[in-house]
């Protein structure tokens, strides 16, 4: 794990073996991949040091050298906070795991919102005393459970989203779907386009984007004929689980929209794990999400055992 420490506005990596020889021009470019934009406003406002002192970007670095970045400088909050008492799964100086409830929107549709969760992560920084803008690095949906990856400021939220792109940010799903499945473990392959005929209904076209859902049974319950499957995702597009799964006859239990019966009171999808490799530290970070309402049939299942 590479050794790093806050000061004040300041984040100093002391730079380990394999960064030895690396410039830091080098080292935003080829291992962090940092925008240019992002890389060249730190360079012109002297936001880099080294050992104390403002960086020659192309020196190479040397083994044990203090490098320090000013990422923790106030901004001027866009999204009003608003107290929430929220499930945090997992924070530090750059980024928040926080579980989401449900009938609860990850972001504001409009300046006017201000119950979603990006409000409550807002409050949560300010309450800190940390004046910054939050990202949400994905979403989920109002009615969907779990695990919410947020970044903490600009530069950390840029990185955030490239590892997304890449799908070096695992997140693993629970559904309860109707029906029991012939096949216990197996992968729907189907493009997902929109669906004309409802504006926010998805549906499997060949036209549509490409879309990959993993998935295994883990618990079946013959007498009122539900699994509950867990998925893992290629790719994200919008209610891909729902929509594959009911493509397949075996829709979430509760997802109305898609073809499910009421008998969950939402759609039946919890984000149960999160994991990925924290881009400072290079440490693994697993989030596993408890499930918030004790009351859900979901509770049968260990979330710390998927």
């Amino acid at each position: 794990m590479i050794q790093t420490h806050r000061k004040g506005d300041w984040f100093e990596i002391i730079v380990p073996d394999k960064w030895a020889n690396f410039s830091v021009e080098e080292l935003f470019r080829n291992i962090w991949h940092a925008p240019k934009k992002q890389t060249h406003s730190l360079r012109m406002e002297k936001r880099v040091k080294v050992n104390g002192q403002i960086a020659v970007w192309t020196v190479p670095l040397k083994r044990k050298d203090r490098l320090e970045i000013q990422f923790f400088t106030e901004e001027e909050l866009t999204i009003k906070p608003t107290f929430y008492d929220l499930s945090i799964l997992y924070e530090d100086d750059h980024l928040l795991v926080v579980n989401k409830p449900a009938n609860m929107d990850t972001h504001p549709n409009s300046s006017e919102q201000t119950d979603t969760l990006a409000n409550a992560v807002a409050f949560h920084l300010q309450a800190k005393g940390e004046y910054r803008q939050v990202k949400h690095i994905h979403r989920l949906d109002k009615d969907t459970t779990g695990a919410v990856l947020f970044a903490k400021h600009p530069f950390i939220g840029s990185i955030l989203d490239q590892l997304l792109e890449k799908r070096e940010i695992k997140r693993t799903y629970l559904a309860i779907v109707h029906g029991i499945l012939s096949t216990k473990k197996g992968t729907i392959k189907e493009s997902i386009g929109r669906d004309r005929h409802h504006a926010t209904r998805r549906r499997v076209s060949p036209g549509g984007q490409k879309a990959i859902t993993h998935y295994e049974v883990i618990d079946t319950n013959h007498q009122e004929s539900i699994s509950i499957v867990k998925c893992s995702l290629e790719t994200g597009r919008t209610h891909q689980i729902r929509v594959h799964f009911s493509y397949i006859g075996h829709p979430l239990a509760g997802d109305q929209l898609y073809g499910g019966n009421p008998i969950f009171p939402r759609q039946a999808l919890h984000a149960v794990k999160l994991e990925l490799i924290h881009p400072f530290t290079e440490e693994m970070i697993q989030c596993h999400a408890p499930f918030l309402d004790k009351k859900e049939i979901f509770t049968r299942i260990d979330p710390y055992r998927i």
